[in-house]
């Protein structure tokens, strides 16, 4: 199946690409990225489109990052959020690090400080050096150490610079988050506002924290659902981008197996696998193994998914879109086995 490419002048109220994706009903599912780490970092608004390449602080560790993406390999997803009045401490950056801590899991590991603005770049220099096993100061940093590992981090884009969709309808869903949702936690829950991490298409879009799931097209009436985990499971199917833990068919997969299991699921410790691919990417066979926490149970499920049609999306908002045909997939077949 050839992806097609074509322009069209929409009608001005269609001009954002999450209302042309979702009218459309593009599936989100597999679309969350994987990641194995996670680099957060404080920095004021407003946020220029180029703020990775035009911020100090993150200019002054740029090529030891880049080192670390493109010379080893490190799977990284850095990411900016905008301080908060109530959560954020004038002079001082938070930054948070989450890691994978092993093959299988079902969250990933938290890391905050909060340190002296000057120090930023040096906390930053020292988590990379890290990373790529070179000599480091990290230890020196303690003292700024948080321990908030209890606290739920949910974290909207509204980066209008990169896309005025995310700034369009990000920001309504992070002000509801933030001013129903996080007061009524008792600090076990807090909302912020972030720069793109992918797919305005989806707009709004969020990424729970430190479980790692990634969600898109928010309506205000399913965000109680999302916070509270406290309904049916499918009420979430059609906003689900997938679980960072995972490659993209492992996502497909791994959907049809929470919506089976409920919600317990999230909380089992499991890997992905692609076991076969057509070249195109028009089928996948894939297996999901899981364990239980405490270990007393373990098991995989083995799947297929194939390519069941496609839709027209448009990957950035602007009064002349390009379209693109982007492939449908459902899932054959899924099997447990032990």
């Amino acid at each position: 199946m050839q992806t097609q490419h074509m322009k069209e002048l929409l009608p001005k109220d269609c001009r954002f690409c999450s209302l042309v994706s979702k009218a459309n009903g593009e599936d989100l599912i597999g679309t969350a990225g994987t990641y194995e780490h996670w680099l957060v970092m404080e920095v004021p608004q407003p946020w220029p489109q180029e703020i990775f390449q035009e911020n100090p602080t993150i200019k002054s560790v740029i090529g030891l990052f880049q080192e670390l993406i493109f010379q080893h390999g490190v799977n990284l997803k850095p990411m900016l959020i905008a301080p908060d009045r109530e959560y954020s401490h004038p002079g001082f950056t938070r930054i948070f690090y989450y890691y994978r801590p092993t093959k299988l899991f079902s969250q990933f590991e938290k890391q905050e400080f909060i340190v002296p603005e000057s120090k930023a770049a040096a906390l930053l220099t020292a988590i990379f050096q890290q990373l790529i096993q070179k000599p480091n100061n990290l230890s020196q940093f303690q003292q700024y150490k948080q321990q908030t590992s209890d606290i739920r981090e949910l974290m909207v884009c509204t980066h209008a610079q990169v896309d005025l969709a995310c700034g369009r309808f990000g920001t309504p869903i992070y002000r509801q988050l933030r001013k129903e949702y996080a007061p009524i936690s008792h600090g076990k829950l807090r909302v912020w506002q972030t720069t793109h991490f992918g797919g305005h298409q989806f707009a709004p879009t969020l990424i729970d924290l430190s479980q790692g799931c990634l969600w898109g097209h928010l309506e205000p009436d399913v965000l109680d659902l999302l916070v509270q985990q406290n309904g049916s499971v499918f009420g979430l199917r059609q906003y689900y981008r997938g679980w960072t833990g995972l490659s993209k068919f492992e996502q497909i997969v791994e959907r049809e197996i929470w919506m089976q299991s409920g919600w317990n699921w999230l909380n089992y410790l499991k890997a992905g696998k692609v076991l076969a691919m057509e070249k195109d990417g028009d089928w996948a066979e894939v297996r999901i193994d899981f364990t239980l926490p405490d270990g007393s149970m373990s098991g995989a499920y083995e799947g297929r998914i194939e390519v069941c049609g496609e839709v027209t999306s448009a990957f950035n908002s602007a009064k002349e879109m390009e379209l693109e045909a982007v492939k449908q997939y459902r899932v054959s077949r899924l099997v447990k086995v032990e």
